[in-house]
C-alpha cells in the first residue's frame, strides 16, 4: 500500500461503493465517504441517506458534495444537445470524465487525500516499461465496466483506486451482508440517473425545444408515415413507430436538418466501418500505426475484431472484420487489446 493512505470514496448509496469503502478500510487506508449531489434539488434523497447510514456503520467521515452546476453543464446539457441533433449519447462517460474523476478528484485534494475510489469493476495499474497507467478488465467479465472509463486521463488514473477488480457481484453482496450494511440487497440502478424514462418529456421540460412531427421515409425517399419528432427515435429501433406495415422496418437514419426519419430493413442496419472522434488512448499518447483491436460499439455488446487507423489528429476509422448492427452516432466505440483498455471515442 502507498504511504499516501487517505482516500475519498465516491459513495452512491449502492452496495458496490459501500463495499469499496469497507475493503479500503480493511486494507488500512484512512477512508472518507463523499456522495455527489448531481441533480436532485434537496439533500434528503435516498442515495445520500443510504450513504450516510453506511458511513455511520463503518465509522468514517461523510460529506455531501454539491456538484449540480458542473453536472448540468458537463453532462445534462451535453445529453440534451446530442439528442436534439439526432444522436444517442452516453452521459455516463461524460460524468466519469468531468465529475466522478474530475471534480471529485479536485475535492479529494482539498480534503488532503491523494486518491479517490469508486465501485467500478475494473483495474488500474502502472506499467513500468511504458511509464503509463493502464486500465484492464475486471476479473468478472459479466460485471466489467471498463467501457465507460475509456476517457480517463493519465493524471486522473494516477489518483484512482478500484478495489472491486477481483470481485463478483455476488461476493460484494455477501460481504455487505456479513457486515450488516443496509444496502446489501439494494437493487442496481439501470436508468440514466437524471431521467426517469421519457427522454422527450425531460428535454422539453428542461429546454425551449419542442418536438415537431415529420415524415417517415423509406430508403428511396418515399413518405410512408408521420413521426412524432426525431428525438423519439434511435438507430435500430423497431418498436414504437406506430405504423401499419407489411413487414418489420427499423430506423436506419435520422436527418435532423430535414426532420426526417429513414426506415429500412434489418440488413440495412449492418456496416463494417465507422468513424469516431473525441479520442482518448490510455496505454499510449497517440495512435501512430494501424492496430488490430477488439471493439465494442455499446456497453452490453461483446467485443468484435477490428482494425483502427488515424484519419487526422482527432479522428479515426474503425473497420470491423464482420459487419456490426446498428452503429449509432453519439455512442462510444471502445477498443481493447486482450484485457487492456486501449481507448475509445465518439461515433460520428
Amino acid at each position: 500500500m502507498s504511504d499516501l493512505e487517505k482516500v475519498v470514496v465516491g459513495m452512491s448509496g449502492g452496495v458496490d461503493s459501500s463495499v469499496t469503502a469497507v475493503l479500503l478500510k480493511e486494507q488500512g487506508y484512512e477512508v472518507i465517504g463523499a456522495t455527489m449531489n448531481l441533480w436532485e434539488k434537496g439533500t434528503e434523497n435516498t442515495a445520500i441517506i443510504d450513504a450516510q447510514n453506511v458511513a455511520h456503520t463503518l465509522g468514517i467521515e461523510h460529506y455531501v458534495l454539491d456538484f449540480r452546476d458542473g453536472f448540468k453543464k458537463a453532462v445534462v446539457d451535453y445529453f440534451i444537445s446530442e439528442y436534439i441533433n439526432g444522436k444517442t449519447p452516453n452521459p455516463c462517460i461524460m460524468c466519469n470524465r468531468y465529475i466522478k474523476f474530475g471534480a471529485l478528484i479536485n475535492e479529494a485534494k482539498t480534503l488532503g487525500a491523494d486518491y479517490i475510489a469508486t465501485g467500478h469493476y475494473a483495474r488500474v495499474n502502472y506499467n513500468d516499461p511504458t511509464k503509463r497507467y493502464e486500465i484492464k478488465k475486471a476479473a468478472n467479465d459479466k460485471k466489467d465496466q471498463t467501457y465507460v472509463l475509456y476517457s480517463l486521463s493519465q493524471e486522473q488514473l494516477a489518483h484512482v483506486l478500484f478495489p472491486l477488480a477481483d470481485y463478483s457481484k455476488e461476493e460484494v453482496r455477501k460481504k455487505a451482508g456479513e457486515i450488516g450494511l443496509i444496502v446489501a440487497n439494494k437493487p442496481e440502478s439501470q436508468e440514466i440517473c437524471f431521467v426517469d424514462k421519457d427522454y422527450t418529456d425531460f428535454i422539453e421540460k428542461n429546454t425551449d425545444y419542442k418536438s415537431k412531427t415529420g415524415n417517415f421515409v423509406d430508403k428511396s425517399g418515399k413518405v410512408i408515415g408521420k413521426h412524432k419528432g426525431v428525438i423519439n427515435y434511435t438507430i435500430g429501433q423497431r418498436r414504437g413507430l406506430e405504423l401499419s406495415l407489411a413487414r418489420p422496418l427499423y430506423v436506419v437514419d435520422i436527418d435532423v436538418k430535414n426532420n426526417i426519419v429513414v426506415l429500412g430493413d434489418n440488413e440495412d442496419l449492418f456496416s463494417d466501418v465507422l468513424i469516431a472522434h473525441d479520442l482518448n488512448f490510455i496505454p499510449f499518447e497517440r495512435l501512430t500505426d494501424e492496430m488490430q483491436v477488439a471493439a465494442k460499439i455499446r456497453y452490453s455488446q461483446l467485443p468484435a475484431k477490428a482494425t483502427i487507423r488515424m484519419i487526422d489528429d482527432d479522428t479515426l476509422e474503425c473497420r470491423f472484420d464482420q459487419p456490426q448492427r446498428a452503429i449509432t452516432k453519439g455512442q462510444a466505440v471502445v477498443f481493447y487489446d486482450g484485457d487492456v483498455l486501449v481507448g475509445g471515442g465518439v461515433i460520428v
